[in-house]
């Protein structure tokens, strides 16, 4: 079940490079990036009360209040940068380059997860950076 909402996640990933190319013409990235950030928490506030987890609030724990506040600012990092970068450059460009996301994740996973880094993961990781650098160039 998992890869289903992987790949729904890629497609979505998609859509949103896209239709934030369009909708970012004349607007500052900042800005749009702020627009952006209010319907993605209208949306997912919806969800918790939707699906009655507002109520889990007062069971969080403080290691996951820190951790979750530490990925929050890490996406407001990745979607202020990422706005800026597609504003300025063409989406396919940009697109390739946020991804590789996925190399730098697979090494932190090894690194402070201890997730299993194999050959295969390697040479996926190898040909993902070169996949990069050719629709790059």
């Amino acid at each position: 079940m998992w890869f289903w909402y992987a790949l729904g996640s890629a497609v979505f990933a998609a859509l949103t490079s896209i239709l934030a190319k369009v909708g970012i013409e004349g607007v500052g990235s900042n800005l749009a990036t702020a627009i952006r950030t209010m319907v993605v928490i209208v949306m997912a506030w919806g969800m918790v009360f939707i699906t009655n987890q507002q109520g889990d609030l007062k069971s969080i724990s403080t290691k996951s209040w820190v951790f979750l506040i530490l990925s929050g600012l890490a996406t407001g990092a990745s979607w202020l940068c990422y706005y800026k970068a597609l504003q300025i450059g063409d989406a396919s460009k940009v697109v390739p380059v946020d991804k590789l996301s996925v190399v730098i994740t697979l090494v932190l996973a090894f690194v402070f997860l201890g997730e299993e880094f194999s050959a295969k993961t390697l040479l996926g990781c190898v040909l993902i950076a070169l996949g990069t650098l050719l629709v790059v160039r």
